[in-house]
């Protein structure tokens, strides 16, 4: 163990994650133990891989915050899988004889040397890395220039922004490439970072006068990572201060990728130097994966837990949730902690039940531009084909306007689709009716609440679909 003993703080940071979860969620994730540690690192016990993944997964960075606020350390977690020898009994009860089932594969026995995984950076994730990210249409692009940027960092495509929809994998494509960086080479300065804490740490830093170090921070790094850049809208202090940052890192060659909900060119309220600085480099976008990819990921992920998942069950998920890669991720995740918890076998049947709440959301929260087109055009006495044609005239015009608007309101379409979708225009036409609506729904309050009633119709429409 040597003379570093971190055991204390560890288990405070233990009282804190129960305090804050509630004993439900801490009593059935946290079957944990402190192990050893090291200067920069804490070894944790675990018993099981299934275990440490989801903690990987779900509360590494989270523990690990913890206990940076408790030591003032940036410690990593290292987990190790050991199967115990046998259920520890507490005194006046007697130990509980082993549930009936057939043996996790995943475990290791005494005889075999124990599993680590070893935190790589302590703000990245340790799961998002290039291999186990799934290559599809809807991404290849994306995951490619990733890949390059990795390689040569700060000498092309130099910044590097990913913008698309949520659980679509931009937070996973920029931390590979980090992750990337930071194997190859452990003394890269990278920071990884949300815009919201790039923003908290920028406010921190007037109010404590320490505006000097928080430049030289972030000023002089290898590898700027920024996440959702969109959260900088209307914070003139925090965009003034990432321009010269930006400035700075950009002429010392210094890599930048960051990540948005969509094009930087519909970000409201965002200073117009920074915007021309964001789309200097390359911009790319991610969309929903299609069926095949879907089925691709879900056995990715399958494979990584060596779990026997059938692929009925696997195409039955991919099948059923098609808006993002975090909601196939969850869905699989409910099945293999009841399958971990119960000691049963993952079949077609268990699936159907397990997930039939799921299933039933995605299907009825999947709202389609045609339901849009044909609530709008009842609301305003005009044919389907009229919305979608070639016609100006301003009883069709504006209608037109109001089913863009409130398509991009309420689904996850970029404005390059949404013009596909409205007859094949050009993306600027859809943001030019966006903008119209949005400065007359500030004149007109009829408008907002006849808009209200259009989305109210378009919801309940598709929840009858």
């Amino acid at each position: 163990m040597g003379s570093w003993n971190y055991s204390v703080f560890f288990n405070e940071a233990m009282n804190q994650a129960k305090a804050e979860l509630g004993e439900h969620e801490f009593a059935m994730w946290f079957n944990i133990e402190y192990d050893s540690s090291s200067e920069s690192s804490i070894v944790v016990r675990v018993p099981s891989s299934f275990y440490r993944d989801q903690l990987i997964r779900q509360y590494q960075k989270y523990l690990e915050g913890k206990l940076f606020d408790l030591t003032g350390k940036h410690l990593g977690l290292e987990f190790v899988v050991v199967k115990p020898s046998g259920q520890a009994s507490v005194p006046g009860e007697t130990a509980p004889a082993p549930a009936p089932g057939p043996a996790p594969s995943l475990e290791a026995s005494p005889t075999k040397p124990v599993e680590r995984v070893k935190v790589k950076h302590h703000q990245l994730r340790t799961d998002y890395t290039f291999e186990n990210f799934v290559i599809g249409d809807n991404n290849g692009f994306a995951a490619n220039a990733a890949l390059a940027i990795s390689k040569n960092p700060g000498t092309s495509y130099n910044p590097f922004l990913i913008y698309g929809g949520v659980g679509l994998g931009k937070t996973h494509l920029m931390q590979s490439i980090g992750n990337r960086v930071w194997a190859e080479n452990s003394k890269a300065r990278v920071i990884c970072i949300t815009a919201e804490e790039f923003t908290n740490e920028f406010i921190q830093s007037i109010h404590d006068k320490t505006a000097q170090n928080f430049k030289n921070k972030y000023r002089f790094v290898d590898v700027l990572l920024i996440d959702d850049i969109h959260f900088l809208q209307n914070k003139m202090g925090s965009q003034e201060e990432l321009f010269h940052t930006f400035n700075a890192l950009y002429d010392a060659n210094k890599q930048m990728v960051f990540t948005c909900d969509r094009p930087v060119s519909e970000l409201k309220n965002l200073n117009d130097r920074l915007r021309s600085r964001f789309e200097r480099g390359l911009n790319v976008d991610l969309q929903p994966p299609n069926f095949e990819t879907r089925c691709a990921i879900l056995k990715k992920k399958v494979e990584a837990g060596r779990v026997a998942v059938p692929d009925e069950v696997v195409e039955i998920i991919a099948k059923n949730i098609s808006t993002n890669v975090r909601d196939l991720e969850a869905a699989l995740t409910k099945l293999l902690a009841y399958s971990e918890l119960v000691r049963k076998d993952i079949t077609l049947e268990i699936a159907q039940h397990q997930l039939k709440d799921i299933f039933s959301q995605s299907k009825h929260g999947n709202v389609t531009i045609e339901g849009i087109l044909r609530a709008v055009a009842d609301q305003y006495k005009l044919s389907f084909s009229d919305l979608k044609g070639k016609k100006r005239t301003k009883n069709i015009a504006f209608p037109r306007q109001v089913a863009m608007y409130i398509a991009r309101e309420i689904t996850e379409y970029s404005t390059t689709e949404l013009g596909f979708e409205f007859g094949g225009r050009d993306h600027t036409t859809v943001m030019h009716a966006c903008q119209k609506i949005e400065e007359r729904l500030k004149l007109d309050p009829n408008l907002e609440s006849s808009i209200q009633s259009l989305v109210r119709t378009i919801k309940e429409y598709s929840s009858k679909a």
